[in-house]
């Protein structure tokens, strides 16, 4: 019998560009043509967000930018500005590319026993761009992987992307004892917040930020001193009322974002239902009493938005301590879209005890929504080199 595939190496990495919450708030209060009612969603949705910090690719809406010709930001006059999908894009092909090899690279040389050579498979995720070539293909270009390397982009997922990538990895290594899968994801949502008297587009506009994490899936022997996640099973859900909810389209002035105020109640509501067969078979008692927080010790789920993480904190009795992890991440760093639950599990993993970190032999599940409206679920478990 082959051994279980683990996710190990992970690392993150965010833009240089730092947004303060409470600055990007004054920027969209005070657009031209923004009613009364808008100003009021506004400043709710962004002080009541749960962030402090976002980062961006978009270097002129830094505070100390000189920009001559602004493209999304005129500092002179405080307009948002609306360049058209193709100038976004090209943004992204751009910014994107760096991010990709630069995440994919850090996960390589975090692992002490495994190098370029050794990758037989690279997934890649994205929902805020496209080109192709793509950035599988500019990863294997430029860490000098093997060109019989197998290359897979999953885009246009939306927030619940990186789990089916791991799921993915995780089939490779079964199939394969040898394999060795690069999983990377990167998300510049930044490039597509607008103004807008919508409250969807609003909300949007007050949680999305860009980053990009990468890992390493593979049954192979971890190195000593090295902890993973082992991928026990994953569970796919979807709750067919939030359709409409939760929807991620293209239009001419930048990729548009549906997320309703809906969708937290929903979220509540399904919960039971979308995790009760990742439980089934080592936790159904647990489960079923209400339990299941305290015999799963961590809980990487993805922070959406403040509101979501305070309903699945109530619907599934899970302490403060338990989403700390996800509350941190949003309060840091926002929404980064597929890539966000990778780095809840990177806090887990590398947390100290007493904060709530992982320790061996430790049971993780990891949660993450998109449209659909689709909830992805995996049980991990924490291992290290000895094991079993």
């Amino acid at each position: 019998m082959s051994s279980p595939a683990v996710l190990r190496s992970l690392r993150t990495t965010v833009p240089d560009t730092i947004l303060h919450q409470d600055e990007v708030r004054d920027v969209f209060a005070a657009q031209p043509g923004l009613g009364r009612l808008a100003k009021r969603i506004v400043t709710a949705s962004f002080d009541g967000s749960g962030i402090d910090t976002r980062r961006t690719v978009i270097e002129e809406l830094s505070s100390t930018a000189d920009v001559d010709e602004p493209m999304f930001f005129d500092r002179g006059s405080g307009l948002l500005l609306s360049p058209g999908t193709k100038a976004r894009n090209d943004l992204y092909t751009r910014e994107a590319r760096r991010l990709f090899v630069d995440a994919a690279r850090a996960a390589l040389d975090a692992d002490p026993s495994l190098g370029s050579e050794d990758v037989t498979h690279v997934v890649t995720v994205s929902c805020t761009g496209f080109h192709a070539p793509g950035p599988e293909y500019e990863i294997v270009r430029e860490l000098g992987l093997a060109e019989s390397v197998q290359r897979y982009h999953l885009g246009f997922m939306g927030c619940y992307a990186s789990m089916p990538a791991l799921r993915a990895a995780a089939q490779f290594c079964a199939a394969d004892p040898e394999a060795v899968v690069l999983v990377v994801s990167v998300e510049l949502c930044t490039l597509h917040l607008r103004s807008s008297e919508d409250p969807d587009v609003i909300v949007a506009s007050s949680l999305f930020a860009d980053g990009a994490a990468a890992g390493i899936v593979t049954a192979r022997p971890l190195a000593d001193g090295v902890r993973g996640l082992r991928l026990d099973r994953f569970h796919t859900a979807i709750a067919p009322q939030g359709e409409q909810d939760m929807a991620w389209t293209i239009g001419d002035h930048g990729f548009e974002m549906v997320l309703s105020t809906a969708v937290p109640q929903i979220i509540g509501e399904t919960i039971h239902e979308a995790l009760r067969p990742l439980y089934a078979a080592d936790f159904a008692e647990a489960f079923e009493d209400g339990t299941i927080g305290s015999a799963v010790r961590h809980w990487a789920i993805h922070p959406g938005g403040r509101s979501i993480l305070d309903r699945v904190q109530e619907r599934l009795g899970l302490s403060a301590l338990q989403l700390d992890p996800a509350r941190e991440t949003l309060r840091e760093n926002g929404n980064m879209s597929s890539a966000t639950v990778l780095f809840v599990l990177r806090r887990i993993l590398e947390g100290t005890r007493e904060g709530g970190g992982a320790a061996v032999g430790d049971r993780v599940s990891a949660m993450a929504f998109g449209p659909g409206l689709t909830a992805e679920s995996a049980l991990m478990t924490v291992v290290d080199a000895d094991a079993p």
